[in-house]
């Protein structure tokens, strides 16, 4: 909850932060920062210090994300902005799929301040590069007024909806006088804080753009599909480990061939974009995740390692194109002077439906698996032949009658939590395919736009 609010909170910043100390000043700053909190929280003698340090560590890796977008994007030239895009996604979408299984594999096999300390020579080495080759292409800066009563309300708004979603679950939601209080802030803070921000001249995020309809329609397009993606990339392994017996490691395997397919296929998809109707390839992608979640609705509680693979494999190929085709028409016709702040905005409205999706995921999985087992146990009774031969085999192991029960109930929840995440992946198709009709409201992405002016 620290991390996520603190992070919250300074990557829609990013922008004003690139305008006012340059991009590449930013970026590499942000790394610095983010390594040395990983040191602090690696070194936490506490909770109270963990939960300070990891505050910290949001708060300054806020940029980096957008930042690296940015970055990346100001390298290539124009027409190769579809290829700037496959090297950023590939590290976005191997991030989800090594992050648990690296974190597993340290979790299972050392003490968990690796989870940190492992940071610190990635993140010095990362920003000693940055620096040397990039310092030279550093943008200009400006003099910007500090928009503060905008920055509190941010502070307010954003900070609030992040507890309520990381606590919402934990405290039966909307029975919660404090999941109330913090939905209210919350809303009423979101509502004070747009009426500032349309009114000022230099706003801490820059709404004007929303007027852009590819951003917008393709700003929202992003968030529902990432949404839906997140929700199965938190439940897969989460089922995995509480019901089928998997370890943090071999959760977090099952996940990677879906990566591997996406950074092998990305180059592909950054090479040939730009020569087709990119909206067709957005299309393409959420047909694709549609099919993969309906693959995965016929999961068994039995099924072997290659079944569950294979429609993770068939995911690949759509991550692999969802981030580069939606990205294309989000920075469709966005000036360079912009492209910070909207990578920025863009950003912080993808990580806030992921906490969205993250808590609704996981509430609904208990909420239908509640009600699985509920039916499942009214249909079962003592006196029922199946019921009874089951009881009959327990016994036959040295199983008394309580000791029996409490198996078959152990068998109920897992075959209740099984049909809950069937039901979350059937709707899950069908979302994706509902949601790829937004792409049809967007205009065709020229493929050049502002980025030449931060281009050689």
């Amino acid at each position: 909850t620290s991390f996520a609010v603190a992070n919250g909170i300074s990557v829609p910043l990013t922008g004003w932060l690139m305008q006012r100390f340059g991009v590449v000043r930013t970026f590499v700053v942000s790394v610095l920062l983010f390594t040395f909190a990983s040191f602090l929280c690696g070194m936490a003698w506490s909770l109270p210090s963990l939960i300070a340090f990891r505050v910290l560590q949001g708060a300054v890796s806020g940029p980096m994300i957008p930042g690296s977008q940015a970055l990346l994007l100001a390298l290539f030239p124009p027409h190769k902005k579809g290829m700037a895009l496959a090297v950023w996604s590939m590290t976005t979408l191997v991030a989800p799929i090594c992050g648990p299984i690296l974190g597993g594999f340290i979790s299972d096999n050392y003490a968990w301040p690796w989870i940190f300390l492992i940071n610190v020579p990635v993140g010095l080495f990362c920003a000693f590069v940055c620096w040397q080759g990039m310092k030279h292409r550093e943008t200009p800066t400006r003099k910007l007024p500090v928009d503060g009563i905008g920055l509190a309300l941010l502070v307010v708004w954003v900070g609030s909806l992040q507890i309520m979603l990381d606590k919402g679950k934990d405290a039966d939601w909307f029975n919660s006088s404090f999941i109330i209080i913090m939905g209210l802030v919350a809303l009423v803070g979101f509502i004070t804080f747009l009426i500032w921000e349309f009114s000022q001249k230099h706003p801490i995020i820059d709404l004007t753009l929303f007027k852009n309809r590819n951003f917008s329609i393709g700003t929202l397009a992003l968030c529902l599909g990432y949404g839906v993606f997140f929700g199965a990339v938190v439940l897969q392994p989460l089922w995995m480990q509480t019901w089928l017996g998997y370890n943090a490691t071999w959760a977090g395997l099952i996940a990677a061939p879906s990566g591997v397919v996406a950074v092998l296929i990305s180059p592909f998809v950054g090479k040939y974009i730009s020569k087709f109707d990119t909206r067709l390839f957005a299309l393409f992608a959420f047909f694709v995740f549609g099919v993969s979640y309906f693959m995965r609705a016929g999961y068994t509680a039995d099924a072997s390692y290659s079944a569950y693979i294979m429609p993770l494999l068939v995911q690949g190929i759509a991550m692999a194109i969802f981030f580069i085709a939606l990205l294309s028409i989000i920075l469709d016709g966005v000036p360079a002077h912009q492209i910070p702040a909207a990578s920025g905005l863009s950003n912080f409205l993808r990580i806030v439906t992921g906490s969205f999706a993250t808590s609704i995921t996981t509430t609904f999985w208990d909420d239908r698996a509640a009600l699985h087992q509920t039916r499942m146990a009214e249909m079962s009774s003592i006196y029922d032949s199946n019921v009874r031969e089951s009881m009959n085999q327990l016994a036959a192991t040295g199983l008394n009658q309580t000791q029996s029960i409490a198996v078959l109930t152990r068998e109920l929840g897992n075959q209740a939590h099984l049909m809950s995440a069937l039901d979350f992946f059937w709707i899950a198709g069908w979302l994706c395919w509902g949601i790829a009709g937004l792409v049809l409201f967007t205009r065709r992405p020229q493929g050049t736009g502002g980025h030449a002016v931060a281009a050689d």
